[in-house]
């Protein structure tokens, strides 16, 4: 039997990229698509779209018939304040796809999930796998993608092995979403350095976290997860400073706040948020703070020692080409 791939989330930034990669392997690829739109942009990929949502269970069935392997990529990422809609589509979503997937006999699933399961406002430095989820997670997207992966976790037996993979800081070409906002605020002067920007950070670029999806669908242990990265870790002020200038932003303007100044502002607008129900919040969230404004390095020994894992394409290799993108463009 031809192995079929559903991917959730598929017009997304990592969806689209896993997309094109397994179609280009020449495997048959569904792209689950909620909108005329996200249809049209995976089958611009080579990829059949199949409109639904993790939300709409009889659109899952049908979207899974036949299918053999799924990649779990759709999620609410929103770092602000928690939403309904971002619980709902990471936990209930979650639990949706994971049990129609069993029901529709899938025998391999990756879930793909971040390094953000892991934050509660405090360093990560050299974290593996073993690391526990923390009791109080910095934010919404912490929280609810910590709920999914316990929930896709959970799904691991019977019949179908689910992998979890966890890249950190994902960027590169055809970026969307994050570039576009860096460059946004740096131009604004919304852009500053966190205590000087000295701490260090792992990143992963798109074409590694895809390479790690596939190698995670091929080789990962089900009920195991890995960690994803680019393979060293960089100095955060070095690597903005580095990730802007591919896109012509100079950030030698750019200030530095005092960490105390920091965390007043976020415990201000935490308690701003909580006493308004959300309609008044501060400039920076606790989940974003702790995204980008302290120390977050990841050890991926597990999965070179597992999965075989190699990035496949270096900090400087992916600078280069985003460069090179933005010449043409």
């Amino acid at each position: 039997m031809t192995d079929t791939i559903l991917v959730t989330g598929a017009s997304g930034y990592l969806g689209r990229n896993i997309v094109r990669d397994f179609v280009a392997r020449g495997i048959a690829v569904r792209g689950l698509a909620r909108s005329d739109s996200s249809a049209k942009a995976v089958e611009e990929l080579g990829a059949t779209p199949v409109r639904g949502d993790v939300m709409d269970v009889p659109s899952l069935r049908a979207a899974m018939e036949g299918v053999t392997s799924l990649i779990h990529a759709a999620a609410d990422t929103n770092h602000g304040r928690t939403t309904k809609a971002q619980e709902q589509t990471n936990l209930q979503g979650t639990r949706n796809v994971y049990e129609t997937a069993h029901a529709a006999g899938v025998k391999r699933a990756v879930h793909i999930s971040t390094e953000a399961v892991l934050m509660d406002g405090r360093p990560i430095v050299n974290a593996d796998e073993t690391w526990p989820l923390p009791a109080k997670p910095a934010g919404g997207y912490s929280r609810t993608k910590g709920g999914a992966e316990r929930i896709a976790l959970a799904a691991n037996g019977n019949g179908m092995d689910v992998v979890v993979v966890r890249p950190r800081f994902v960027w590169g070409r055809d970026d969307t979403s994050a570039l576009p906002q860096l460059v946004e605020a740096a131009k604004a002067g919304r852009l500053a350095w966190f205590g000087g920007g000295t701490y260090l950070t792992s990143t992963t670029h798109i074409a590694n976290v895809v390479e790690g999806v596939r190698l995670a669908l091929e080789k990962g242990r089900g009920g195991e997860v890995y960690f994803l990265t680019d393979g060293d870790d960089v100095p955060f002020r070095e690597w903005m400073t580095e990730l802007l200038a591919t896109q012509s932003v100079d950030t030698s303007s750019v200030k530095s706040v005092p960490r105390g100044v920091i965390s007043f502002i976020v415990n201000t607008g935490e308690l701003l948020a909580g006493l308004s129900g959300g309609a008044i919040s501060g400039p920076l969230s606790k989940q974003e703070y702790a995204t980008v404004g302290n120390t977050v390095t990841l050890n991926i020994d597990k999965a070179r020692r597992e999965l075989g894992y190699v990035p496949v394409m270096t900090r400087a290799e992916g600078l280069a080409e985003l460069k090179a993108l933005a010449a043409k463009a």
